[in-house]
């Protein structure tokens, strides 16, 4: 039998007025900063469907800008998030857009710093304040923020899955599920695992010669 966390049962503890276009976006953007691979100074949110619609009224403009500088869902500083911000010295804008065949209330978040780094991320708030991770830096990804999950991009080869396996193994933990998509000679390598990963296997995965890009994410409260 399906298992359900308290979290699906009864809704997220949260800072309103809606789990989705409030929670769901704030996590979106915190998943956003932690996989982002360097200091960023601007932010660019181009919204699609109904966040587009209701952004203003809904307060997905503050929980993205809020979970953009780390703040919860739960945090009542949400409410603060131009002020904080601003404070920041983040230079942000929202802008209208279509991202084709995705769920209504996504969200492509672009993060740039003034050496010319840029990193983004295509996220969807699903409902409940649940969100699934679509789209890194051009490549197709899956994750649905209910298992630790290792996100690793490397160069086409052969044997990449099998080493990665063998080192979640040896360390004692299982896989939940593993997912692939490839673009060109890119792939990147989706890993979940069923319980969160200590700093040993993070430190073997994460710097690993094999990956262009490696990040774990935990699961966003």
């Amino acid at each position: 039998m399906k298992e359900y966390s308290i979290f699906q049962v009864m809704g997220p503890i949260m800072v309103g007025p809606s789990s989705s276009h409030t929670a769901g976006a704030c996590r979106i953007a915190n998943s956003a900063r932690n996989l982002c691979p360097f200091d960023f100074s601007k932010a660019v949110f181009i919204l699609h469907g109904s966040f587009l619609m209701t952004y203003k009224g809904h307060g997905t403009d503050r929980a993205l800008l809020a979970g953009i500088l780390g703040v919860k869902p739960d945090d009542s500083r949400i409410i603060q998030a131009f002020d904080l911000a601003d404070q920041a010295g983040l230079d942000y804008r929202f802008e209208r857009g279509d991202l084709g065949h995705v769920h209504p209330n996504s969200v492509k978040i672009i993060l740039s710093n003034d050496q010319g780094d840029s990193f983004d991320l295509v996220g969807s708030s699903i409902g409940g304040g649940n969100i699934e991770l679509i789209e890194l830096d051009g490549n197709k990804i899956s994750f649905r923020n209910q298992f630790p999950t290792f996100i690793l991009q490397y160069q086409e080869q052969k044997g990449v899955i099998a080493r990665v396996s063998r080192y979640i193994s040896d360390a004692g933990y299982n896989i939940e599920n593993i997912d692939t998509e490839k673009r060109g000679k890119s792939v990147t390598l989706s890993v979940e695992l069923t319980h969160p990963a200590g700093e040993d296997l993070k430190n073997q995965v994460l710097h690993s010669d094999l990956f262009n890009f490696a990040k774990y994410l935990d699961v966003v409260d």
